[in-house]
This record gives structure tokens, sequence and C-alpha cells, in this order.
């Protein structure tokens, strides 16, 4: 291959890619890599992708092949592609399908094509007690109970498991979708609505996965649709109570189900319905450390044909040991992003699914279908005095010291006098902090401690307009419904979580009658680590192509 000045990517031999941001074709090539990358770092002029077994797991699971992901490279690259560059691609990719776990009567079958395979992980002390031998030497029985453990330990030891055992269907449920919504309005799915559903449910590996959507674009909806078109029992799991409440509100308004299909299994209310949705909270609770999760023992034994996880991205690590006992069932999960800062991706890849459906932020703002969004990092110098103790102190108040730094609220209030005439929030991370802001500047608070009727009454006229500021903890992070909102301040985040960056903007995407810009703002103390944390948080959100602009403030 010649030498091409026009492409924007420079590929290494580690698998690592460098992208020009101010080529031509920066767009076009970022949108391709999503496909089987991730972005580690974001300055001003290069940004670095790197490959990793992972990334190329979901990108076979979703029919990528070593030769297109390299035609890809090829098309984009400046220069000739490194030689060790196809064997990497063709052994990662070719990790996934090696081994397959197939039905074999009221047990499970782990295949290979290639019995060396198989010897391999029937060897290895994580997974050996999981396993029965075939004669034959070309399959193990698995007991199916054992079907998600045995997933999720290969997976964390690099022998990715293609689940093709099907499912246990559930009980059937009639339901379908309403076309009139009941203030009279007529309403249709978008056509990637109806894509991320089709890809759920089609190919060898339908009925698991994750579908990959920003806040904003609908992934409610893709939930129900999947829901509606299995037609079965289905339990959804959210991340708290209102984001419960919101998803029992839109599935009564999209759907032919009465009120009493749809029940809510909480500490307030323990219905077991057609459709019940109930909270990961309540769901890994114990009366102990040394008891089992009642709750989870009773939610398991239900005949659910589908379980939906909300924000699945959130899903708590207790969780994943528990939902182990429901590989039986059709998983879907939905979120915003698949990053976690835990490092537990390959649990959801495992355990939920493989990334089945996903499309660009960027692709929908240009379809007008989420708002566009205007990010800036504002950043603020420490006093004199801040800053003296700043030099002093060890490197976890060094964080603290700069997170609350007592500056950023006069740019706080210069933000909110600049956006006078808009909805706003704040969002921060330490209640301290926020608790200040609200006195000092009479604001509306809401945080994990506000009783739940109290943040309802708050919500309604934030979204009535009799609110136009509200002050919000991380409850505020996920599945929160407050479309109105047009402007976004963060004066603190969670260390360097790109989770939450990610979160927090979709607060923001909902499109504005008006066609105005979100915009979205985070307050940070310069030159200092919470600077350091800023820049990681915002890797995802560059990956989706939304730059930061910085501004320095005196």
């Amino acid at each position: 291959m010649r030498y091409k000045p026009e492409n924007p990517l420079i590929v290494q031999s580690d698998l690592s890619l460098l992208l020009e941001v101010a080529s031509p074709r920066y767009t076009e090539a970022r949108d391709a890599l999503l496909a089987f990358a991730e972005l580690v770092k974001s300055p001003e002029y290069i940004h670095t992708w790197r490959i990793n077994r992972l990334s190329l797991w979901n990108a076979a699971a979703a029919g990528h092949t070593a030769d297109e992901v390299l035609a890809t490279l090829e098309d984009l690259s400046r220069y000739p592609l490194p030689e060790t560059i196809r064997p990497k691609l063709e052994g990662w990719l070719g990790e996934y399908g090696r081994l397959r776990l197939t039905r074999d009567g009221e047990w499970l079958r782990l295949e290979a094509d290639d019995p060396h395979d198989l010897e391999a992980v029937r060897t290895l002390s994580e997974v050996s007690d999981l396993f029965e031998p075939v004669p034959g030497g070309r399959a193990l029985r698995v007991h199916p109970r054992r079907r998600g453990e045995l997933k999720q330990a290969l997976t964390a030891v690099g022998h990715p498991v293609q689940d093709l055992a099907g499912y246990t269907d559930g009980e059937a449920l009639e339901m379908s979708l309403a076309e009139v919504l009941p203030d009279g309005r007529s309403w249709s799915m978008r056509d990637y609505q109806r894509a991320a559903v089709d890809a759920f449910h089609g190919g060898p590996l339908a009925g698991s996965g994750v579908v990959v959507l920003p806040c904003g674009a609908g992934k409610t909806i893709v939930g129900i649709a999947a829901m509606v078109r299995l037609g079965m029992r289905t339990m959804i799991l959210c991340a708290g109570n209102t984001a419960l409440r919101q998803w029992r509100r839109e599935i009564l308004r999209r759907t032919t189900l009465r009120e009493d299909q749809v029940g809510e299994y909480t500490s307030a209310k323990k219905q077991l319905c057609p459709v019940t949705l109930t909270t990961y909270q309540l769901l890994t609770w114990r009366p102990d450390a040394r008891s089992a999760a009642p709750h989870m023992d009773i939610l398991s034994e239900a005949p659910w044909g589908l379980v939906i996880y909300d924000e699945v991205h959130l899903l708590p690590a207790p969780v994943f040991r528990e939902s182990a006992a429901l590989q039986a069932r059709r998983r879907l999960g939905l979120t915003a992003t698949l990053v976690r800062e835990d490092g537990c991706e390959g649990d959801v890849f495992a355990l939920v699914g493989p990334r089945r459906f996903d499309m660009p932020w960027k692709k929908l703002e240009e379809q007008g279908w989420i708002a566009a969004a205007r990010c800036v990092e504002v950043r603020v110098p420490l006093s004199d005095e801040d800053r003296r103790r700043y030099v002093a102190a060890g490197k976890v108040a060094k964080y603290q010291i700069a997170v609350k730094n007592a500056r950023k609220v006069a740019h706080l209030e210069a933000l909110l006098a600049q956006h006078a005439d808009e909805p706003v929030l704040v969002l921060g991370t330490y209640i301290d902090q926020l608790e200040w802001i609200a006195r000092r500047l009479r604001l509306p608070l809401i945080t994990g401690k506000t009783p739940g009727p109290d943040r309802e009454v708050l919500y309604a006229k934030f979204r009535a307009g009799e609110l136009r500021v509200l002050l919000l903890s991380r409850v505020g992070n996920a599945s929160l419904d407050l479309p109105n909102a047009s402007v976004a301040v963060q004066v603190a985040g969670t260390w360097g979580s790109r989770q939450e960056e990610a979160q927090r903007l979709g607060r923001l995407l909902r499109p504005n009658p008006d066609g105005k810009p979100a915009h979205f703002y985070s307050l940070v103390t310069a030159d200092s680590r919470e600077q350091e944390f800023a820049e990681r948080r915002q890797l995802f959100l560059s990956e989706q192509g939304y730059p930061y602009r910085i501004e320095h403030v005196t």
C-alpha cells in the first residue's frame, strides 16, 4: 500500500491508532472506528484509539470479519499497515466463536472444532469444576444452572463463549403498541429504533445483547417494542425508583397493557405482574452478608420470557453474580455507553450479551433526533489561600480542595445570568458543596436523602417551568426525564468517570422546539488534579464527536 498523506489515521503495531482531528475524513474515520476500537486520549489535534480483545469480540459478535476491519484500516491509514497487524486481528477476532455453548437435552454442551481448545479450558482452575466430559472429546457437559458462571469465568480469562443454547420461553402475554397516546396524539417508532429492535431479535444471537443509544434517543421505547414483539412476561431492572416510575408511565402510554398488568416490586409494593419493574438495589438487598438475596430468589422463579436491564452500564457487581441464574431467559441491556470504570465491561458482554446495535451520537444529532450540544470546560483558579493548602495536601486532599473550589460559585452565578431565560441543571457530587451552593444562591436541591414525593414535586415544577434552576447530586445522573433542560453546569464530577460525563450530557439531548443547541459546562479548578481527571472524563464524549472548548477565567 502506498503512502496516502490525505488520510487521517496512523496504525501502529501495538494496535494503537492515531487519528488526526483536522483531516477532512476525521468524522468518517471516527464513526468507522466505533465498531471495533475505543478512544484512549483526545487532546486537541491527535486522538489516540486502541483496538483490544473485547472491542474485537463485540465486532465479531456483530458479524465483522478480520478482512473487513483490515480493509477499513487500510482505507483510512496514511502509511502501510505494520505486518504484525493482520495476525493479531485474526487471532483476537477468531477467539469469538471457537467455543460454543449449545443445548443437549436437559444439559448444555461446550463445543469446539479443535479438541485442544476444550482441553485448554477444561484444565483452567477457574472453571474446572463446571464440566463433565462427553465421549469423543469434542464437547464438555455443563449444567444449565452454571451457564452464566461459565461464560463469565471464561470471558475473564480470554476465552469468550458464543452462546447458542437458546432460551426458555416465558409465559405468553398478549400486548401491542398503542397507535395513539392518551392525549390523542399519534406516534410511531423511528427508523433507528426499529433497527435496534430488529438487531436484538435477529440472527443467531437473537434474544441477548446490548443496545447502545444516547440519552434522549428513546431507549425506553426500544425496550418496550422488544417486549411487545416477543409477547412474553417481562421483568425490567431499573437504576432507581424514579426510573421505575418513568418506565411504568411509558409502558402504559405506549402499549395496550392495563394498569393491573404492569406492577412495581419495590420496598413499598410487592406486585408480581405480567410486566414487573424492580430496581438493582432491591434485587441485591440481603439482611446480612451471609444471607442470600431473598428478592432475587422470588423474582428468578417467575416465568419471565425477557429480562430488560435498563442503564446496563450501571449494573452493580453483585447483580452479575445473582443474574447468572437468569441465563435461560432472553436478556436486553439498554445504555448510552458501555464504558465502566470498574473494568466489568467483560461481565456485561458475558452475562447480558454482546453489543447488538450502536449508533454514533452525532449521526442522531445530524438527523435532528437529539439536540446539538456545546461542551465547555471553564477553568477556575484557586484563591491564594486555597492554593497554599493545595500545595501542602496529599493526593486525595488535593482533589477535594480542587473540586470544592469556592471560586466556582461566582462563575456559576455568571452562567446562570448568561442563560437567564433557559432551564438549567446544576450537577454535583459532594453533598456539602451542593448544600452550600443551595443556601448561598437560594436554589432547590435534590439528593439521595430527598423523599420520593418531594423529588417528584420539584421535578414536576421544573418540567412545568415553575423552577428555572434545579440542583442535583448523583441521583440526577441516570434515567431522569427532564426534557426541557437545555443547560447543565457541572460543579463536580466523580473522579475520572467517563460514564458519568456521558450520562450528564445526556440530560440535555432532547431536541428543543426552537432548535437552539444545548450547553454543557464543567467548572474545573485550573492546574489541579481535578483538571487531570476532567480530561479522562471527557474521553467518551470526544469519541462521540463532542470536543470541549476550554475557557480560562480569573
